[in-house]
């Protein structure tokens, strides 16, 4: 009898029979082996220009159609999320997360820089009505990783202008909460320092794991970076005159003791009929890979908080430009 042959397989011959007393492989091994199984493959990203484009963990994995929405962080203690967790090929649960790492924020242990979009909107392009301030934030790549909306009454957006109070829900792809900012009510001259403007951070809502807090200055504006004791880990520093005239304009991280520069925040020239005509804002954080994921947190905190203090217009007002207006 002759030995059967498998169609679909080329350039390969039959299968041999076995022989009585002859030991035969179950499935033949592929040339090279399969490789150290205890070896993890490497991290990051795959950077061949060849292969299409690089696969993204975790994060981006955006709600499909008909698919609800996963468990909300900050539940019970003790609650695992089931197998619906994540929702996206890659997704991790928090069981798994690296250790001290946020629920939601396992993405940023990736990167060493976000982008952030204000969305256009054309009720506020039009009439002037100023409207919940609505943001993309995206990975150097353009794929959105975050989303953001502020939080606030119409008097309040109207009255306060750019002074306002406000909270903002910052959620990932599967529209979970992970990162809660809360500005209060402050003043912005520099004549009155004991009511400078801060940022409340808190990862995942109810857990503070950061603050912005202004430091007075007279000409320039200095922002501290604190932690959740309120202890300075960063130190961060604008240009005296924070207009983007046809050019960027940096905040310039550095360490606590602002000497070396680590980072920057970049408002980002959008174009001239954008800035004109429109209050849509372009930024750009940078920041050391090996940074505590929850100060990368704490710096979108202080992207927002600059946008609000020098980059927003409200109705006929202008924006401000320095710390004496």
């Amino acid at each position: 009898m002759s030995a059967p042959v498998y169609p679909g397989i080329p350039n390969q011959g039959p299968y041999s029979m076995p022989q009585p007393g002859q030991s035969v492989a179950p499935y033949p091994v592929p040339q090279g082996g399969y490789g150290d199984p205890s070896q993890a493959p490497p991290p990051g990203f795959n950077m061949s220009y060849n292969q299409g484009p690089p696969p993204v963990m975790y994060q981006p994995g955006p709600v499909g159609p008909g698919q609800a929405p996963g468990p909300e962080y900050g539940g019970p203690p003790g609650h695992a999320p089931g197998p619906e967790y994540g929702g996206a090929p890659g997704a991790i649960s928090p069981a798994s997360a690296p250790v001290g790492v946020p629920p939601g924020l396992e993405y940023l242990t990736q990167i060493d820089q976000i982008l952030i979009h204000q969305k256009v909107e054309l009720l506020e392009a039009f009439i002037g009505f100023e409207t919940n301030n609505q943001y993309e934030i995206k990975n150097s790549l353009g794929q959105k990783i975050y989303k953001a909306k502020e939080k606030n009454d119409c008097c309040t957006r109207n009255c306060c202008g750019s002074l306002r109070s406000f909270d903002m829900k910052i959620k990932d792809n599967m529209d979970r909460e992970v990162i809660r900012l809360i500005r209060p009510f402050r003043c912005v001259s520099c004549w009155c320092p004991c009511c400078l403007q801060e940022m409340e951070v808190q990862a995942p809502p109810g857990t503070t794991i950061g603050y912005v807090k202004q430091d007075w200055h007279p000409c320039l504006p200095k922002f501290s970076i604190q932690g959740a004791n309120k202890e300075t880990l960063m130190k961060l520093e604008g240009p005296c005159f924070a207009c983007n005239c046809c050019g960027d304009v940096n905040f310039e991280l550095k360490g606590k003791d602002g000497d070396k520069t680590i980072g920057r925040i970049s408002k980002q020239w959008s174009g001239l009929l954008k800035e004109v005509f429109t209050d849509t804002d372009n930024f750009g954080i940078q920041f050391p890979l090996d940074l505590d994921v929850k100060m990368k947190a704490v710096l979108m905190g202080a992207c927002f908080l600059i946008d609000f203090m020098f980059f927003e217009k409200v109705g006929e007002a202008n924006q401000r430009s320095t710390v004496f207006s």
